[in-house]
C-alpha cells in the first residue's frame, strides 16, 4: 500500500484531532499501527491537539493523621560484652604455640545482629520473626562459622556405591 496525497491529508487531519496511531490505521484501512507512526514521524506532525483531561480541583483536602501504631514495646535484649579469661597454666613446649584466649561468654546465642563482630559464628539460632533469635556468637575459625556449627554446614560429599552388575544393567537399558 503507497501513502497517497488523499491518505496522507486523511492522516494529518486525524493526527491533528488527537486519534491515535491505531485508531488512524483502523480508519485508514491496509496499514499497520506503526506505518502510522513511521510517517507521522517523517512527515514531523508533532504538533497535536492535546487530549482532553478532567478538570483537577486546585485544592485538595489533607488526608486524616494516621493513627500511631499502638505496639507493644519489645523487651531489651541484654548485651553482655565478651572479657578473655586468663587460660589455665600449662606447659608449652617449644614446638607449640600458645592458646587463644578463651572468651568468657561464648555460648550459643549471645549475639545479636547488633553485636555480631566479624569474626564471629554466624549460625543463626531460633526463629528470625521472634524476639528471642539470636547468632551462635563463638569465634569462627575460618569462613562464617565456629568450628561446630562448620561440621553441620559443611558436610563431606558421599561417595556413590556402585553396584556391579546392577549398575550395568541399569545402564544399557538407557542404551537400548
Amino acid at each position: 500500500m503507497s501513502w497517497t496525497d488523499e491518505r496522507v491529508s486523511t492522516l494529518k487531519k486525524l493526527w491533528l484531532d488527537g486519534l491515535s496511531a491505531s485508531q488512524i490505521a483502523k480508519q485508514l484501512g491496509g496499514v499497520t499501527r506503526n506505518a502510522v507512526i513511521g510517517k507521522v514521524h517523517r512527515l514531523g506532525l508533532s504538533g497535536r491537539a492535546a487530549p482532553s483531561q478532567p478538570a483537577r480541583p486546585a485544592f485538595k483536602a489533607p488526608r486524616p493523621a494516621r493513627p500511631a501504631a499502638t505496639a507493644m514495646p519489645a523487651a531489651p535484649r541484654r548485651v553482655v560484652a565478651a572479657e578473655p579469661v586468663a587460660p589455665a597454666p600449662a606447659p608449652v613446649a617449644a614446638h607449640q604455640q600458645p592458646s587463644v584466649p578463651v572468651l568468657r561468654n561464648e555460648a550459643p546465642g549471645s549475639a545479636t545482629v547488633l553485636t555480631l563482630g566479624a569474626h564471629m559464628c554466624k549460625w543463626p539460632i531460633g526463629d528470625p520473626s521472634s524476639d528471642g533469635f539470636t547468632f551462635c556468637g563463638r569465634r569462627s575459625s575460618e569462613g562464617p562459622y565456629c568450628v561446630e556449627h562448620a561440621r553441620v554446614a559443611y558436610q563431606p560429599q558421599q561417595t556413590k556405591k556402585k553396584g556391579g552388575a546392577t549398575e550395568l544393567a541399569r545402564s544399557l537399558r538407557r542404551y537400548i
